[in-house]
């Protein structure tokens, strides 16, 4: 469907970012795989996708709270590409603690790394994108991109302001052959969760499924995790002709969380 697009998918080394650019490449898109890894890791990966799917890839571990680490990796995927056609935003952090106790340097972290780099890549790509007629740009904002939790004041003012950002680029680029639409997972069960489950389950001294089950029940009616391969297979619709007037959208996949 997308055979001989490239995609750029931040956080991409792992857990949904990974699931997403799994499916973009199975799709038939070269593939620039960018976040937290050993040059070792970053290797072996790009292996597997070319082995795997039989297409090209870039692997980058650019750090991006940085604006250098932006022009590098966007310097390094057009040298590569010569274009972009997709931009996925998901590379994100979380840190947790009431406003009082909350360390700026902390608010300033995760508001480079979940929102600026988003607005840098997108102003860094979208020339080429409007030159070329055609641009995708999906960015994974969060339920806390619609509603709140408590302690958690940087990561859902971040994926608020990623959603502000997603209608505005839609509004900017209509009519140039660029999309911009947002998904909002609830509740998604990748390696870092896994890990979080299986520690409270032994504090708890009940299963893990037992535990998955109460931190579930939490949030969301629907008592069942999406996959980084959901999100992968929503990614790819939105980046399809057959989304070609869905622009400036909020998707949620998050169990009924933001339904109540």
């Amino acid at each position: 469907m997308l055979k001989g697009k490239f995609a750029l998918v931040t956080g991409s080394t792992s857990g949904i970012g990974l699931g997403i650019a799994h499916a973009l490449a199975a799709a038939g898109c070269g593939i620039v795989i960018e976040g937290l890894a050993t040059p070792a890791e970053l290797q072996k990966l790009g292996d597997e996708f070319k082995q795997k799917y039989g297409v090209p890839v870039v692997t980058s571990d650019a750090d991006l709270g940085k604006e250098a680490g932006i022009v590098e990796l966007v310097e390094q995927s057009l040298s590569a590409f010569g274009r972009i056609d997709i931009l996925v935003n998901n590379a994100g952090i979380q840190f947790v603690a009431p406003i009082d106790a909350f360390p700026t340097e902390k608010w300033e972290q995760i508001m480079a790394i979940n929102l600026t780099s988003a607005f840098l890549l997108t102003k860094s790509l979208v020339p080429s994108m409007k030159a070329n007629g055609f641009g995708r740009i999906v960015n994974i904002a969060s339920a806390h991109g619609l509603v709140a939790s408590a302690n958690k004041s940087a990561y859902v003012a971040s994926k608020h302001g990623l959603l502000g950002l997603t209608k505005v680029t839609a509004l900017d680029y209509a009519n140039t052959g660029i999309t911009a639409n947002a998904i909002c997972p609830g509740w998604v069960r990748t390696p870092l969760v896994e890990k979080q489950l299986v520690d409270k389950a032994k504090a708890d001294g009940i299963s893990v499924d037992a535990e998955a089950q109460k931190f579930l029940a939490d949030k969301q009616p629907l008592l069942e995790f999406s996959t980084p391969e959901d999100l992968g297979a929503l990614t790819v619709f939105l980046c399809s002709d057959a989304a070609r007037t869905m622009t400036g959208s909020i998707i949620s996949m998050d169990g009924g969380w933001t339904a109540q």
